[in-house]
């Protein structure tokens, strides 16, 4: 069990939604879950809720984050301009424990709009359970860490 802060824009609400509910069971994981919004699927501006997950991460009130817009992919170039966040966009399991492996991956950027309920879980599990490999991994993240936001 771990405490992850997860944020959606209004097209990855639905999904947020769901995910949030599923995290917090036996099934998902028992995880704690600081939701940042969106509350609706009214239009909203996706950079707000990838700040909020990017500050709770990086200021380690969260051991990970989730985010949901259509694409994963503003949502990821937003919070990878947060000191300490390095957000990876993941539209499979592969991908997700890849991300989480070789590049410390700490906030996973989903696609809403192009992945089922199902296979989101299915991403979000491969991504938080798998560990870092560390090895020699640890000399690109330090690279990764060490350039200036």
């Amino acid at each position: 069990m771990m405490r992850i802060a997860i944020g959606a824009d209004h097209a990855g609400f639905k999904l947020k939604s769901t995910i949030e509910e599923w995290l917090r069971t036996p099934d998902g994981g028992g995880h704690q879950i600081m939701d940042v919004g969106a509350g609706s699927e009214e239009s909203t501006d996706y950079p707000d809720y990838a700040i909020a997950v990017g500050r709770a991460v990086g200021n380690k009130r969260v051991a990970r984050g989730i985010l949901l817009c259509g694409t994963g992919t503003g949502m990821a170039m937003a919070a990878n301009k947060m000191k300490g966040v390095r957000a990876a966009v993941a539209w499979n399991e592969k991908i997700a424990a890849l991300a989480s492996e070789h590049n410390h991956a700490n906030v996973l950027c989903v696609p809403a709009r192009f992945v089922s309920t199902q296979k989101a879980q299915r991403i979000i599990q491969a991504f938080l359970k798998t560990p870092y490999g560390e090895g020699r991994h640890v000399r690109r993240v330090k690279k990764i860490d060490a350039i200036e936001k």
